[in-house]
């Protein structure tokens, strides 16, 4: 049993357990919500219970939902899969609305759109969501490094596992349990094999634009199909979409997302990438950097600010824009490379955003400027980012 490590996330779950009685966590099965769930629970001043609702035994203790609940009106409640009782959130409004003592409950979910849908209207205003990503660099330094995160992926089981070998058992069993169960339990009623064709082809194309037309005709599929299947992937936490900055300038913008698999160790699996020398000499390990780099800014990620990126007809380009409300704020170059050089594409992105921080990103110790308005800085420098 993996011993519990603490989470940059305690102290954002901490926060919204003191305001709000229900408190949802999603993302991906075993990316740790029950560990930190339990872990924040002991810090309340009041009992808790766990109730896995995969868990027949479980699962009957709320056949009398109602009677059950109002009797633990002084516990904080964990509800692990809780999207497999939709029927639950309604009555949950009306436990809440009797007693609405914060931290009530902890809802947990592996990252059901009908979970989110379902809570939003029964317990608007009642609720607070929180997306638990994957491990980042900043929480494993003692244990792991930089490389062993960005090959294994953030999965606390593959990222520490006794071998690369064991790793990758592990992430096969991920993707293969996913595509014959998970996936269909969301709704996705589709062949496996052609879904894991269709993950794999996502995976080959990591960090570029994905042409649906041609992914439709290789799959033997409508375009609108596969939007349809890419959509469950993305609302599973598997991908991830980023979207283009439509800017309002007089240039001729792309405007088709990049798609990318939000976890690289899924990534390197899908890939046939078993072990870090691999990585280093494959064709797409200037995108797996870049796919790395931008899971640990998204797990940073101010609410109310959004990640795009930038790119023109005519080359230039910013690999990642992060804006408010639209208007780019920050502008985010990522270079596998300990001697960065800005490249013509960012210098004529930063004139045609007119940010005032840029940084380039790559594998570097300390952070130094390397123009008036650009600066060079690695992993652990990303959560300052957003300091200012």
């Amino acid at each position: 049993m993996i011993e519990y490590i603490k989470r940059k996330a305690e102290k954002d779950v901490l926060r919204l357990s003191n305001i709000f009685p229900v408190v949802v966590i999603a993302g991906p099965r075993q990316v740790g919500k029950t560990s930190l769930a339990k872990h924040i629970a002991q810090q309340f001043d009041r009992p808790s219970i766990y109730l896995d609702l995969e868990n027949p035994a479980d699962f009957n203790k709320l056949s009398n939902p109602t009677l059950f609940l109002d009797g633990l009106s002084d516990h904080t409640l964990i509800l692990d899969e809780v999207q497999r009782i939709p029927a639950l959130f309604p009555i949950l409004r009306g436990v809440v609305d009797r007693n609405r003592h914060p931290g009530r409950f902890i809802l947990l979910g592996s990252a059901s759109p009908e979970l989110i849908r379902d809570t939003s209207e029964s317990l608007a205003g009642r609720v607070a969501f929180f997306e638990l990503p994957t491990f980042v660099v900043e929480e494993i330094e003692s244990i792991s490094t930089y490389q062993q995160l960005w090959l294994r992926g953030g999965f606390p089981d593959s990222l520490l596992a006794k071998d690369d070998t064991i790793s990758v058992e592990w992430r096969e069993n991920f993707i293969q349990t996913y595509l014959e169960r998970d996936l269909p339990l969301l709704g996705l009623r589709a062949d496996p094999l052609l879904i894991r064709r269709l993950w794999t082809m996502v995976a080959h194309s990591h960090g570029n634009l994905l042409n649906l037309d041609a992914l439709a005709s290789s799959l033997g599929i409508s375009g609108p199909t596969v939007r349809r299947y890419l959509d469950y992937l993305e609302s599973a936490y598997l991908i991830r979409r980023l979207p283009p900055l439509v800017h309002n300038l007089r240039k001729r913008l792309v405007k088709t997302p990049k798609y990318y698999i939000r976890d690289t160790g899924i990534l390197h699996t899908l890939l046939g990438i078993d072990q870090f020398s691999q990585l280093q000499g494959h064709p797409t390990l200037g995108n797996s950097w870049e796919g790395f780099v931008l899971q640990e800014i998204a797990a940073y990620l101010p609410s109310r600010m959004e990640l795009y990126f930038y790119r023109t007809y005519e080359g230039t380009e910013g690999d990642i824009v992060i804006g408010r409300g639209g208007v780019p704020e920050l502008l985010i170059e990522i270079k596998y490379s300990i001697t960065p050089k800005i490249s013509k594409g960012f210098h004529i992105a930063k004139k045609d955003l007119q940010t005032k921080r840029n940084y380039i990103i790559c594998p570097v110790e300390k952070a130094y400027p390397i123009s008036e308005d650009t600066t060079v800085c690695g992993l652990k420098d990303i959560p300052g980012l957003f300091a200012s």
